[in-house]
């Protein structure tokens, strides 16, 4: 056995903290989870972590108590937000010690070991994890989207044309409400014509639900104050903030880079909603309709 110096063993100890919150984490995960496959995974996972911590332990000599609060956090998230987030939520953390691994890697030889055997098979068995949310993701970027398209710009043509909040909020949620169903209806062909494996039920519900959740983000501005002006600026900061939580959460899920693909999705969310609005007052003047 090696001998360490004490900042190594420091270093050590840190990774013994992470395999062994990891390991009960992961445990935990594997109790609750119904989907046989997924919970074998996740149970082989919890191994590894067990085993990466009693190596460590051989050379600092030391047990290292798990941390209940980060294990409960984790476990939760995972409850709420879907498994294969909170897993990928975890994974991320755990990259953070990386910088300890590069320090260690040229005085104890298992470190490289370590770092194969995480690469090799973690990756592994996190692509084998297989939830519903993220087989419909596209089902519901198209709600969301679609929400964020035609009402933000219906919204702020309506603001400037009826400069009432509660007659835009009407307005607004019987045009979101409407087109909710009539964009699930739509996913329901569309699905059902593909064949792609998917259940058109299913996506229809979830482009659905992700519309008529977003319709009622942007109009909450417009029922809380009575200030049109302040509301459509609201809607505008709310609408930004609905991009950024689905895409952190399809970034982590599926490993994706998040500036990259909030800034897609909000330029072109709020630039075509812009120019909605925009081709709405060109129109509208060039008939001489005026509300």
């Amino acid at each position: 056995m090696i001998t360490i110096n004490a900042e190594q063993k420091k270093e050590l100890l840190i990774l013994q903290q992470e395999e062994i919150n990891g390991h009960h984490t992961y445990a935990r995960l594997a109790e609750v989870v119904k989907d046989a496959n997924n919970s074998k995974v996740i149970s082989r996972i919890s191994g590894e972590e067990l085993k990466h911590y009693q190596l460590w332990k051989r050379y600092t000599g030391q047990d290292v108590k798990p941390n209940k609060f980060k294990i409960a956090f984790f476990f939760w998230v995972s409850k709420l937000f879907g498994l294969t987030f909170g897993i990928r939520l975890m994974e991320l953390g755990e990259e953070k010690v990386q910088k300890v691994y590069s320090r260690l890697i040229e005085s104890i030889p298992e470190v490289k070991e370590v770092l194969a055997d995480e690469e090799k098979h973690e990756e592994e068995l996190m692509g084998m994890l297989d939830e519903e949310s993220l087989r419909y993701a596209g089902s519901v970027v198209l709600g969301l989207n679609d929400a964020l398209v035609e009402l933000t710009g219906a919204l702020a043509g309506l603001t400037f044309a009826f400069r009432d909040s509660r007659t835009i909020a009407l307005a607004g949620l019987i045009t979101g409400i409407s087109a909710s169903f009539s964009m699930a209806a739509s996913d329901y062909l569309s699905t059902k014509a593909d064949e792609d494996g998917k259940n058109p039920l299913r996506s229809a519900i979830y482009t659905g639900l992700a519309y008529i959740v977003t319709v009622f983000i942007l109009i909450i501005p417009y029922l809380v104050s009575s200030n049109y002006v302040f509301s459509l600026g609201w809607t505008i900061v709310n609408a930004i903030l609905v991009i950024a939580v689905f895409n952190y959460y399809i970034s982590v899920a599926r490993g994706y880079d998040f500036k990259q693909r909030f800034t897609e999705m909000a330029v072109i969310s709020l630039g075509v909603a812009l120019l909605s609005f925009l081709i709405g007052n060109v129109i509208s003047a060039w008939l001489g309709v005026q509300v």
